[in-house]
């Protein structure tokens, strides 16, 4: 097995149907030269202004200058550091990048941008992911906190409105990455994403993790304020963020709780970053974060906010037995059931899932279910009555298994009337976590995968090959053999000057004639002299 089918090996089902094989040989030589080009610019412009372990890092994950890296390299240096990596295309569903983060896997996206977007691209492509993420993961603290943040966004709920924007994004990026999409395309999906976002009612806990994320792993700077270094794979992986981001143009405040709230815009260069002092202070935010989540506080403020949210997430039961559903309704209690649990009763709609330490025990369930929060124990079989101290009193036919018949329900003097007579019922004495998503994703995931909106990359796959076929052949070829006289280490000045001849057909291919220049200048020691196809050299690559 390869480093990296030996990664795939050792994943849950539910995360192995994102990734995709990188299928190196379909990498044009353009994207090998923009892979070349960014990652030279990048590493000059960051030798003084990163953190110090990047340099190291790209050494220590596997990744060069002259060539895209591939997985399996990757994986045998990341190894050595406790990590992985794996292919996925494009935008993944959240919770499936913040698992495979939490279990210390990066998600590899395969493509890489175009030489259009060589600047900045808002699509996750190879050079963030790799050239960004990997390096400095040779840290190993702040390998812990990209772990932890991963575990942090894995639990965070999530609301319907966040699955329609992820959508959105994913679409957006297909579109635009698409050299066929046209304009009514480009403008549809905007759109698209624009009536999303405005159907957001509230900001959840997933979006305040995505945020977190966003202003440390992919934005952050650390150091002083004065002078901060880079460490965010966003602006690792960016040329025009890297060179912007330390100007005087972008507001530089100490990184604090307040991330979680601020709004970030993908399609532009950020106005501010938050600088951390150092790794230590990551954790110290964090940790704060984590405090406010559902999955730690449970109780009423976890029922609350799964109500809301209007999404599959689970219940933690006091005997550790989990209930997987949508939240539909809550009741109060006449009296508390204790310090920050004053709901009597919830509501679930189907389907439903039972599990304990996150295992399934048994296949999903459409029924109705309950769950009753207090002292009290619901025989296996035969008639119950039973009186809680939050003034809930419930009656009916235990069947086994959870399920009743004839269920009565009431609180205080009022009857519950909209409750259904069968039902399955759960009591616990408390509730001490309530997390997102279900509890058994794997479960999850082999009853109702195919239900997923995911279609596994395919719009990026089609992307990606019609990028390939948009490369003229004899523009490919001029890519190939500038590449191969490059390597070839030879001084041959004839051959450059008729590369540079077959070049004049391509006039307007910026990065072909970057190419070229660095070629003579290493061979004349000077740039390109006279002019190409009636512009000056010089003045070609200024454009650009």
């Amino acid at each position: 097995m390869t480093p990296t089918e030996k990664t795939l090996a050792r994943l849950p089902a539910h995360l192995r149907r994102y990734v995709v094989g990188q299928d190196y040989a379909s990498y044009t030589p353009r994207d090998q030269a923009v892979w070349r080009h960014i990652l030279g610019r990048l590493r000059s412009h960051l030798s003084d202004k990163a953190h110090p372990v990047y340099l190291e890092g790209l050494e220590a994950t596997g990744i060069g200058v002259e060539r895209i890296p591939s997985l399996d390299e990757m994986n045998e240096r990341l190894a050595q550091l406790g990590w992985a990596a794996v292919g996925v295309r494009g935008f993944i569903p959240p919770e499936v990048f913040t698992e495979l983060q939490s279990l210390g896997v990066l998600a590899i996206a395969a493509d890489i941008r175009t030489h259009e977007h060589i600047q900045y691209t808002p699509a996750p492509d190879i050079v963030h992911e790799s050239a960004g993420h990997a390096p400095i993961i040779a840290n190993t603290r702040y390998a812990e906190y990209l772990k932890r943040c991963g575990m942090v966004g894995f639990k965070a709920i999530a609301s319907v409105e966040d699955q329609a924007i992820f959508e959105a994004i994913r679409n957006l990026s297909v579109v635009k990455e698409d050299p066929t999409s046209t304009p009514e395309q480009v403008e549809h999906a905007q759109a698209r994403l624009d009536a999303a976002t405005r159907c957001r009612r509230y900001v959840s806990e997933s979006t305040k993790a995505a945020r977190l994320y966003w202003w440390t792993a992919e934005y952050g700077l650390i150091g002083s304020l004065e002078r901060p270094r880079l460490f965010g794979a966003g602006l690792l992986s960016s040329i025009g963020e890297a060179e912007h981001c330390l100007t005087s143009a972008v507001k530089k405040v100490p990184l604090s709780l307040v991330c979680a709230e601020t709004e970030y815009d993908i399609t532009r260069m950020q106005p501010q970053l938050f600088v951390a002092r150092d790794f230590e202070h990551l954790f110290e935010v964090v940790e704060q974060f984590e405090a406010s989540l559902s999955w730690k506080r449970g109780g009423d403020h976890g029922l609350r906010e799964a109500h809301r949210a209007r999404s599959v997430n689970h219940l933690v039961l006091a005997d550790r037995r989990e209930v997987t559903g949508r939240v539909v309704e809550l009741f109060e209690g006449v009296r508390p059931v204790k310090e920050g649990l004053t709901t009597a009763l919830v509501r679930l709609s189907g389907p439903v899932m039972l599990s304990r330490d996150a295992k399934a025990q048994g296949k999903p369930w459409q029924s109705p279910t309950l769950v009753a929060f207090g002292a009290g124990t619901l025989p296996e079989r035969g008639e119950f009555q039973l009186e809680l101290a939050s003034g809930l009193r419930l009656e009916g036919f235990a069947v086994g298994g959870g399920e009743v018949l004839r269920l009565k329900v009431k609180l205080g003097e009022r009857t519950l009337e909209s409750l259904p007579s069968v039902a399955r019922l759960f009591l616990s004495e408390g509730l001490p976590s309530v997390a997102g998503g279900p509890a058994d994703p794997e479960a999850w995931d082999h009853w109702f995968g195919e239900l997923s909106a995911f279609t596994e990359g395919d719009g990026e796959a089609q992307a990606r090959a019609r990028k390939a076929e948009a490369l003229p052949p004899a523009l490919a070829t001029l890519y190939r053999d500038v590449r191969a006289l490059r390597e070839s280490g030879e001084r041959r000045l004839d051959r450059l000057e008729t590369l540079m001849k077959a070049a004049n057909a391509f006039p307007d291919e910026w990065l072909l004639w970057a190419e070229l220049n660095e070629l003579h200048n290493a061979f004349q020691g000077a740039p390109l002299p006279g002019t190409y196809a009636g512009r000056p050299a010089a003045a070609r690559l200024a454009a650009h």
